[in-house]
């Protein structure tokens, strides 16, 4: 086993930009008043258990149905594409389903909000590059940072108020369209190498 600070923390920051919680605030919110509440270690535990797991078992999964990590992260950037219009313009383009509190922590929270498209995608390219056990040290750093927004999101909202949740909400949309070009960008020209 060979830790590397290094390779730990700047897996951890790339997660944590990709996965965005604090963006995602003004969305948990919205969640947690259609719902009334929503079990906060459920939700932590889960997406982790998806991030390692994909860390793992991604790339065998998209070998077997025929599809590589560049037509994935393609697919994973329209997805991030369309929720950061949601935020920056305040529409719905997603179907509202009755969500109930239960449901509601493991989709659409711990999947995909947390682990989504992005933050999988992001995990099979810092596998190329980084230790494995670096990177699971990064997943559950960001899930411990993931448990405690979604725990204090409440705390959160009241301090920030409803004004500056939607400048946050906006900011983070920005960033998160941002990310999503450059995931499309990035995986449209790889595949056309391959082509």
């Amino acid at each position: 086993m060979q830790l590397n600070f290094k390779e730990i923390f700047t897996a951890f920051m790339v997660l944590f930009a990709v996965v965005d919680i604090v963006g995602n605030i003004p969305i948990i919110i919205d969640l947690r008043k259609k719902v009334g509440n929503i079990n906060s270690r459920k939700a932590a535990i889960i997406s982790g258990v998806i991030m390692i797991s994909f860390l793992f078992l991604g790339n065998s999964i998209l070998k077997l149905i025929g599809i590589d990590v560049n037509s994935f992260a393609v697919a994973g950037s329209f997805i991030l594409f369309f929720i950061a219009l949601e935020m920056i313009l305040g529409i719905t383009l997603y179907k509202h389903e009755e969500y109930t509190s239960d449901t509601a922590s493991v989709f659409p929270l711990a999947f995909p909000l947390i682990a989504g498209p992005g933050s999988l995608t992001t995990l099979l390219s810092l596998r190329a590059e980084f230790k494995i056990e670096n990177i699971i040290i990064a997943i559950i750093l960001n899930v411990i940072v993931i448990f405690i927004v979604l725990k204090t999101s409440k705390t959160i909202e009241r301090f920030l108020g409803q004004n500056g949740i939607s400048i946050v909400r906006k900011v983070f949309g920005v960033v998160l369209l941002a990310i999503a070009v450059k995931l499309f960008a990035h995986n449209i020209k790889a595949l056309f190498e391959i082509i």
